[in-house]
């Protein structure tokens, strides 16, 4: 089971609204200045992810939580958005190089194919999303920041 902490942003009649800060690996390696990926991170987005999740208990904003989700459905899920475009690329390339015989040919069926690929892995998740292998459940609810009261003995 995949874990992450999120704080409650609001909770109403049921539903939980999150936050969830991005995490990056980064920022523990020596290679920053050469490295790809710390480019990339630096050009992305900075803000958080912000989901809803059903709630039965009552949640105070503040309050920190731990979710959690399968891997298996984490799973199943990078590889319907990572092969279901490459398949649609090489299937289309081919095919447009076998009946067209021109390499641009080919590569408008790969750009087709790649786009056409995302297009039907877009329709496919929004279809399994809502199953309840794909959505996060709450394993742990910390008390409210309020509940919290550090008392001091005096000698």
């Amino acid at each position: 089971m995949m874990r992450e902490w999120a704080t409650v942003v609001a909770w109403q009649d049921g539903i939980a609204t999150l936050h969830s800060e991005i995490k990056t690996s980064c920022n523990g390696c020596s290679a920053r200045k050469g490295c790809g990926s710390a480019m990339l991170n630096k050009l992305g987005p900075k803000d958080a992810h912000v989901m809803q999740i059903a709630s039965e208990k009552p949640l105070q904003p503040g309050q920190r939580i731990e979710l959690g989700i399968r891997e298996s459905s984490l799973l199943s899920s990078a590889l319907l958005v990572y092969m279901t475009p490459l398949v649609g690329l090489f299937l289309l390339s081919g095919l447009f190089q076998m009946l067209f015989h021109s390499d641009l040919a080919a590569a408008c069926g790969a750009l087709l194919g790649g786009m056409g690929g995302f297009i039907v892995a877009k329709g496919i998740s929004s279809r399994f999303g809502d199953r309840e292998a794909f959505q996060p459940i709450i394993l742990n609810v910390m008390l409210p920041p309020d509940a919290i009261r550090v008392e001091q003995e005096s000698l």
